[in-house]
């Protein structure tokens, strides 16, 4: 069964613009805007959204009636979320160079990369079996485990994709397996 997998990032926003992990924060004004001027999107079968409000705004700004799906949520940063990571990286280095470099580790408490990617990995398997057309809208941390997954790629690889806000990304199943869908 085919499946294409269309992946929105968010739009940007206060937190993102301060290197804060984040919060459940709203979008910026702007970024709603930008949001906006995107082309139309193709016809979806289906159309999902992490249940964060940045994602859900971010949805409603592309005119998307998407529905909200826990699997699409962002990587937990535990006792972190919501603080600057300059001050993470002050007050306990060892901590976030460990998160940042051990991908089963997750010093602040809440999900490690390996973890966010398994997570990632079984919602896009389910995805392959139900076939179609889906719209994704979700957070930067989550597409590059999709990425990561899709390239068979070492758990280390997370970092190597930089995903910015309103990002779009292809992807496609032949129930087998994932590929990346490069288009003009």
């Amino acid at each position: 069964m085919n499946t294409r997998l269309t992946w929105i990032c968010h739009g940007a926003t206060a937190a993102s613009r301060r290197a804060l992990f984040s919060l459940d924060e709203p979008l910026e004004a702007k970024a709603e805007e930008e949001a906006g001027k995107i082309a139309a999107l193709p016809r979806a079968d289906r159309i999902v959204t992490s249940p964060a409000l940045r994602a859900r705004q971010t949805a409603e700004a592309l005119r998307l009636e998407a529905l909200a799906d826990p699997a699409l949520r962002d990587c937990d940063h535990g006792r972190w979320a919501g603080r600057p990571i300059a001050a993470v990286e002050a007050e306990e280095p060892e901590s976030l160079m460990a998160w940042m470099t051990e991908p089963a580790a997750a010093p602040h408490g809440g999900e490690s990369l390996v973890d966010l990617r398994k997570r990632v990995a079984g919602w896009m398997d389910t995805q392959s079996t139900l076939g179609g057309h889906v719209i994704a809208v979700s957070h930067a941390a989550v597409i590059r485990a999709a990425v990561a997954h899709v390239l068979q790629a070492p758990p280390s690889s997370f970092w190597l994709s930089d995903v910015e806000p309103l990002a779009i990304l292809r992807m496609t199943s032949n129930g087998r397996r994932w590929s990346l869908r490069f288009q003009h």
